[in-house]
């Protein structure tokens, strides 16, 4: 029974999260950490529910997380939550990574590529910061999640919202470049954009062909 729960908790939250909690026991509150953030939203979600039946768009937005899980799963990062029709993605929380902004470019770049695949034509805009933030459990002693916090989290969710407008549709910020090694030639300079709710312009980078 304790591996089955293990199992199926670890669906809901992320493996690792369940693991340092059986391990640490549940702490409120939060730890400083470098890690990188990719946001991942549908593009014309209200459209989608408007024309199509319920259970269409249920197993629609079901093909567009399926991917979004395999292909950060596989570059080492983790889904932190799913918020409606989009996705917060962690590289290096909760589990150390001095390569985590070069696993969420190259995340990045795979998203949009398998994205495009799907049969139900769903569009998706992808933003990318890094930096510090903090990780942990937030809430009440009885009701709580494991969560990031940050002004990566704040840039990241920007640029996505930027990223619907840019053919490429993905979008990350210099200070993510900055820390990414071969990955980084993979993307060009997009200009300098002043994002809703930040005081200071950020400077975009767009991925090449995909």
């Amino acid at each position: 029974m304790p591996q089955r729960l293990h199992y199926l908790f670890g669906r809901q939250v992320g493996i690792d999260v369940v693991s340092q909690t059986l391990e640490q026991g549940v702490r409120l509150g939060g730890k400083q950490v470098d890690a990188a953030v990719l946001f991942v939203d549908v593009i014309g979600s209200t459209e989608l529910a408007a024309t199509r039946r319920p259970d269409e768009v249920v197993a629609a937005l079901n093909d567009f997380f399926a991917v979004v899980v395999d292909v950060t799963d596989r570059t080492g990062g983790f889904v932190n939550k799913f918020e409606g029709d989009g996705a917060l993605c962690v590289f290096g929380a909760p589990t150390e990574q001095s390569d985590h902004a070069e696993r969420a470019l190259r995340a990045a770049r795979a998203l949009r590529k398998e994205l495009r695949g799907l049969s139900e034509n769903i569009d998706a805009a992808i933003g990318i910061s890094s930096g510090q933030v903090v990780h942990g459990n937030v809430g009440a002693a009885n009701r709580y999640e494991y969560t990031v916090i940050g002004d990566p989290v704040n840039e990241a969710s920007r640029l996505t919202d930027e990223a619907k407008y840019r053919h490429t549709r993905v979008l990350a910020s210099e200070t993510t470049l900055q820390r990414a090694a071969s990955e980084a030639a993979n993307w060009g300079h997009s200009g300098t954009i002043s994002l809703r709710g930040r005081a200071r312009p950020t400077v975009a980078f767009e991925p090449g062909l995909i």
